[in-house]
This record gives structure tokens, C-alpha cells and sequence, in this order.
């Protein structure tokens, strides 16, 4: 008996380059994108959280709809007595709270179980760096442990577990899915900002953007890891970038620019396994 295919989504974090998978699922759903499960990491695991609650092209309209209204300080709300309790022995600088009242406000479940499409979160250890997913228990403390940048925001603690950011162990967790039985794994980059012309001006922009940089390494050793499992596409990111993933101001135009180009690529019949595209390899312009 020939075995079921079994197609995975997988997002990758990124900050506020999260919305450039915004508009890769735009596009993917107008397309009949439908998932068996889905993985998300970081700024991965809110959008996956989101469509594995409304997996279509409603769902990711109003997805847009709350990304395109989202400021930085609801997510990075820094403030002055922060920045003294962080010299004062404090392990974060950002108050999650701002952060879990989006999540709270806006996904239309509480438990990941309830998904309409299973749905995995991927963290990390604190104490011992190994990768742990999650696929039960409340979104809302699985998609803050993924997003928890060391430093910046606080570690989640779950079932006697410390959990900090996913993208740690495993930013664009290929692998994740595989083990889950995916024969065919779309991947959802975030890309970088590769048309910068000078680095980030606040230390939590450069912290981000380095991030971003490693999650895109991580991603071309990911699939030449996995690819004998499963057939892997990726989704290209954009390129030339010029934003910085610290900037969610600019979410509407990446959405826009994200789902023309997915739409061009998917109408080109590119959407087959194939190599990293090179907007992922270190570059310049």
C-alpha cells in the first residue's frame, strides 16, 4: 500500500518579518494550500498558530488585517523602569504582557489541541538548549516560550521547563516535521535584510537582525539534513530587503510584495522540491 502523502507547513521566526509570511499564505490559500499539520517557530509559531485556527483565505485576511494595524511598542513595549530592572538583576528588558494580550485578543482558540489543523510549537530548554515541542496544552504559553528572545523577553515556564526562544534550537524546524511523518514540507522563511546599508541603530534591532541571519543558515543546513526524507520547498523570501525586522511599520507592504511574488512563483510552476534560493545564501547588493 502506497503511503498517504502527508504535507506540512513550516514558518520560520524572523520579528517583524513575519509578515512576509503573511502574504506567502495569501497567496498559498488562494492556491487551495491545506495542511495536514502545521510547525511554527518564533514569529513562526504566532502565524502558524493563526492559521491552524483559520486555515483559509479568510483566516489570512484577517491575519493581515491585525498585522497591518500592529506597532512595535505592542510587542516591545521597553520602558524607562525596565532598563533599570535590567541593571538591577532583572533577566528580561520587555514586559511579555503586551505581547499575550494580542495573543489572547486575537487567536480564536485557547488550547492547541482545539486547532482546526494540528498545530506543533517549537522552544528550547533554557537549561539544556535541546529542542521541545509542543502540541497540547494553552497557545498562548507555547507561542510566548517560542517568541522568548533571551534577554528580552522572560523564559515560560511549562511543565517544569524553562523555555526560551525556538529559534535557539531550531529557528526553521525541518526536522520537527519529518519526525511527525510529513513526506512533503513546504517551508515559510522570513528572509533577511540584505540591502541594508548600515546596521540597525538600537540594540534590540541588531539583536533581531542577527537572528534573522542565523535563521537563514540554519534553514540551508536544515534541508540538506532532511531532503532524503522529504520532498522540501521552500517558499523564496524577498529580496532585496531594506527593512529592519525591529520595523513593523512597514507590514502592508511586505504582505503585498510577499503575496505578488508567491502568486508569480506558484503560476511559474517553481513550487517543486529544489535547492535554497539564493535569496537565503549570504549576498550582497
Amino acid at each position: 500500500m502506497t503511503q498517504r502523502e502527508r504535507t506540512a507547513l513550516v514558518l520560520a521566526g524572523g520579528g517583524s518579518f513575519g509578515a512576509v509570511q503573511v502574504g506567502m499564505l495569501r497567496a498559498l490559500a488562494a492556491n487551495g494550500l491545506a495542511p495536514d499539520l502545521i510547525v511554527g517557530s518564533s514569529v513562526g509559531a504566532i502565524n502558524g498558530a493563526w492559521f491552524a485556527g483559520a486555515p483559509d483565505a479568510d483566516g489570512v485576511a484577517q491575519l493581515a488585517a491585525i498585522w497591518q494595524g500592529l506597532r512595535r511598542r505592542e510587542v516591545f513595549p521597553i520602558r524607562w523602569r525596565d532598563l533599570v530592572g535590567l541593571a538591577s538583576h532583572r533577566d528580561h528588558i520587555v514586559d511579555p504582557a503586551g505581547l499575550r494580550t494580542l495573543l489572547e485578543r486575537h487567536l480564536p482558540y485557547r488550547e492547541i489541541e482545539q486547532a482546526a489543523v494540528p498545530l506543533h510549537v517549537v522552544a528550547t530548554d533554557q537549561l539544556h538548549g535541546k529542542l521541545v515541542r509542543l502540541s497540547s496544552g494553552s497557545v498562548v504559553d507555547a507561542v510566548l516560550a517560542s517568541c522568548a528572545v533571551p534577554a528580552v523577553f522572560p523564559p515560560v515556564h511549562i511543565a517544569d521547563l524553562y523555555l526560551i526562544d525556538g529559534a535557539i534550537a531550531s529557528n526553521t524546524p525541518i526536522r520537527v516535521a519529518v519526525d511527525l511523518g510529513a513526506t512533503r514540507i513546504i517551508v515559510l522563511p522570513t528572509g533577511f535584510a540584505c540591502a541594508l546599508e548600515q546596521p540597525p541603530t538600537s540594540a534590540l534591532g541588531n539583536a533581531l537582525h542577527a537572528i534573522t541571519l542565523l535563521i537563514a543558515h540554519q534553514l540551508v543546513d536544515d534541508l540538506q539534513a532532511c531532503r532524503q526524507q522529504a520532498e522540501v520547498i521552500i517558499v523564496p523570501p524577498l529580496c532585496p530587503l531594506a527593512v529592519s525586522p525591529y520595523d513593523f511599520s512597514r507590514a502592508g507592504e511586505l504582505i503585498d510584495r510577499a503575496a505578488e511574488q508567491t502568486a508569480s512563483w506558484l503560476e511559474a510552476s517553481r513550487a517543486t522540491q529544489e535547492r535554497v534560493p539564493g535569496a537565503l545564501h549570504s549576498h550582497e547588493h
